[in-house]
Order: structure tokens, then sequence, then C-alpha cells
């Protein structure tokens, strides 16, 4: 099937610095956008990502970036022929091995001790589909005119049954989590024609509601200006998003 993908990272419009970044495939970075297409008869392997840093002193620039690399370079490399639990079990080893990086980065240079981020991806390996999620940036399913959340936010918000978004994560990558966890979920029999996954920071939904995102998506925006609609909404944060949306089998 062919896959077209848009894809933008914005510093916003408060704040000095950008702790986001977005991967597709090869291209990695902040502060710019890509349009791009794939198509997975010509590919065995797929992924695009984004990332949402924190801790302060430039640290959040970092982790997100290290995530983002170390994590495009290990599903590069990652054997063919893995099955879905097998494949399950390749991401937590990764995941394991970032955080111990983690963890010795920061004992190495104090400034890192604390750095931490989300990650949200979407991967086409091995003739599937997977999404995968750790913090409170989101993956969204755009199907029939219908947008649905398909992650769940790893955040206070989410534990204590609050309706309104939380700033306070209760999972990362690094930030001192101890015991980070990996949401990772086979798709393929979603993956259908015509429509779309979005992946974002919560730059953009604590901007944008579900409804309004789902009009901006219904009309044909593109990632970068669904970005442009948070900031105009106020852009209180960096904001992200990559839009992958399937044209024909």
């Amino acid at each position: 099937m062919k896959i077209d993908i848009s894809a933008s990272c914005r510093i916003g419009c408060v704040r000095n610095n950008n702790e986001d970044m977005v991967l597709v495939d090869l291209w990695c970075t902040r502060n710019g956008q890509v349009q791009t297409e794939t198509n997975t008869d010509d590919v065995d392997r797929y992924l695009i990502a984004v990332a949402d840093g924190m801790g302060g002193h430039n640290c959040g620039e970092v982790a997100s970036s290290d995530v983002l690399h170390n994590l495009q370079f290990f599903f590069s490399d990652i054997p063919v022929g893995l099955d879905a639990s097998s494949f399950n079990e390749a991401i937590y080893e990764w995941l394991s091995s970032i955080n111990h990086t983690f963890v010795s980065k920061g004992a190495y240079d104090e400034r890192y001790s604390k750095m931490g981020t989300t990650l949200v991806a979407w991967a086409y390996y091995g003739h599937q589909f997977y999404w995968m999620n750790c913090g409170d940036s989101r993956i969204y399913h755009y199907h029939a005119n219908t947008l649905t959340q398909l992650s769940t936010d790893h955040s206070l918000s989410t534990l204590v049954g609050d309706t309104q978004h939380s700033n306070i994560i209760t999972n990362c990558i690094g930030g001192g989590c101890k015991n980070s966890f990996i949401d990772i979920v086979c798709c393929t029999d979603e993956v259908m024609p015509g429509d779309s996954f979005l992946l974002c920071s919560d730059g953009l939904t604590d901007m944008l509601s579900d409804s309004r995102i789902a009009e901006l998506l219904a009309a044909g925006k593109n990632a970068d200006e669904l970005c442009q609609e948070a900031e105009k909404a106020g852009g209180f944060d960096n904001v992200s998003a990559i839009i992958a949306t399937v044209k024909s089998y």
C-alpha cells in the first residue's frame, strides 16, 4: 500500500527552545517539516515517531534526540522474520537499554541526571503495523470521519480519572522513572485505505480539541497546518505532529 506522510515540529509561541523532535524513516529533526511517501512493496520496515523531551537546561532536547536517533538505529538493525511476540521483546530490550544509557549519561554529567522524554511511534515491520507509546504524547486513528485516540496517556490525570490533561506524567523514558514501560499494539487490521494515523505531542492536543483536530483532518490539512492551528490557539508549548494517510492497497 502507498502511505502519504507529513510531519512538522515547531517551537510554538511561548517557549525559547524546542524540546520536541520528530522522526520519519531516515529524517529526524526539530524546527522543520517534511512531506513524503512510502510504499510497503518497496520496504521491509518503516518508522515514524514523536518525542517530547523534558529536564530543563536543554536536557529535554538531548533526551528527545538521543531516543529518536537510538531507536532509528535499533529499528533498522532488527533481524527480519520476527513474529509479533519477538518484536515486542525486541522493543522492550531496546527500552531497557536506552534507560540504562540515560542513567549512565546522568552519572557522567549531572546536567543530564533527570532528563527524560515521551515517545509515540508507528512502525511497519514484517508485513505488520504496530503503534507504541511511552508517556503522554498520543497516537490517533482517523477513520470514517471519526477520530479515536489509540494510546492511553501515562499521566496523573489518567491515573485519577480526570478528563483535564495533566502535564505530570507517570511514565517516560529516563526522567528518573525506574520502571518505564511501553505500550505496543499490533494494529494491522485497522490500517485501511482512506484512514490516517496522527502522532503528536501534547503541545497539539492541549491547544486543539479532538473535534477540532478531526475537522482539520476532514479538510485535508497536513501536519504543519495542524501545528500552525495550535500556535494560533496560543502555542503554549512546543508542538509536533505526523500524519500518515493510507492511500491504496
